[in-house]
């Protein structure tokens, strides 16, 4: 007998559902990528909305200005004003005062940041957590301030140069270095120091602590372990503060300006003269610009640096 039945036949009803499911899979794969371009949409404008509206009118159009009052002359664009803010017989003692306050403020501000950072995480005392505190809140206050405690503490009428002067019965207070090169210096590393510490105890905190372990068990001196051991893994992150340090002492305002001199002159105050008693705007803006692309190459070199540190702590974890 015969049988009439074909079971290898296709099924209409599994082929139509296998067709729908295909057409609902499309319609979601269009969906996702319909709700993807809105998304990109929404933030291409987002985007733009910033930039015209809030770094339009605050950043871009200040720096275009800048830039393009520099390169103004008495007879249309030129680069007179940087003729004369570069054949300004005084600028190079200027750029080197500048150099020279700003690789001894930073460079000391540096050790001590990490030092200090050092001593906080590897040595703990009682109240390190509070000075750590203490030192993440000094970051907010203004750097003349720092200036002004200064001389209320070391300037000629300070109370410790007062204290000092009737402790040793004095005729005048020995204490007379501030106003000049040691009390800038002096303000912008005891300033500019906690903005190290932090990067540098966040980069501590990456340390794989057993491979200290295994260098002291091994014989190695704490000075060797630091050198050989420590600094190697938390270079990034110490340079990334030391760069950081950098960049911000080389835009310091404050500071020189309430304890500087009148032989003090730095760049940042050499184009505040050149704007407000010169009245000579296009070399102002010519030397700002000069110290724009210095402090822009200092943040990209920043930047690479902290890109780099944030990459290797991700790779530790």
């Amino acid at each position: 007998m015969s049988s009439l039945s074909t079971p290898d036949a296709p099924n209409p009803l599994s082929a139509s559902s296998a067709a729908a499911a295909d057409a609902r899979r499309s319609a979601s794969a269009a969906s996702h990528r319909a709700a993807v371009k809105r998304r990109e949409r929404a933030a291409q404008w987002h985007l733009l909305f910033i930039a015209v509206v809030v770094l339009g009118p605050l950043v871009i159009y200040p720096l275009v200005r800048l830039v393009a009052l520099s390169l103004s002359g008495p007879h249309g664009i030129g680069l007179q004003a940087y003729a004369a803010f570069f054949g300004n017989p005084e600028t190079r003692g200027v750029i080197g005062t500048t150099l020279w306050i700003l690789f001894a403020s930073a460079g000391l501000a540096s050790l001590l940041g990490v030092a200090l950072a050092s001593l906080l995480f590897f040595k703990p005392f009682p109240g390190a957590r509070m000075v750590t505190r203490f030192l993440e809140l000094f970051v907010a206050f203004p750097s003349f301030l720092v200036a002004f405690t200064l001389i209320f503490l070391y300037g000629s009428q300070g109370s410790v140069s007062i204290g000092l002067q009737r402790l040793f019965h004095l005729q005048a207070p020995p204490l007379d270095f501030l106003f000049g090169v040691g009390g800038v210096i002096l303000a912008e590393v005891v300033f500019y120091a906690p903005f190290v510490v932090r990067p540098t105890l966040a980069s501590f905190a990456t340390l794989d602590m057993r491979l200290i372990e295994a260098a002291r068990s091994l014989g190695a001196s704490g000075w060797m372990v630091a050198f050989k051991v420590i600094l190697p893994l938390a270079w990034p992150g110490i340079a990334a503060g030391t760069i950081l340090c950098f960049l911000l002492t080389l835009n310091e305002f404050g500071i020189l300006l309430v304890l500087g001199s009148a032989h003090l002159i730095t760049l940042p105050v050499a184009i505040y003269s050149s704007a407000t008693v010169d009245l000579d705007l296009p070399t102002a803006a010519a030397g700002a610009v000069v110290m724009l692309i210095m402090s822009l190459s200092l943040y990209a070199l920043y930047r690479q640096v902290n890109r780099r540190n944030v990459k290797g702590a991700h790779r530790g974890l």
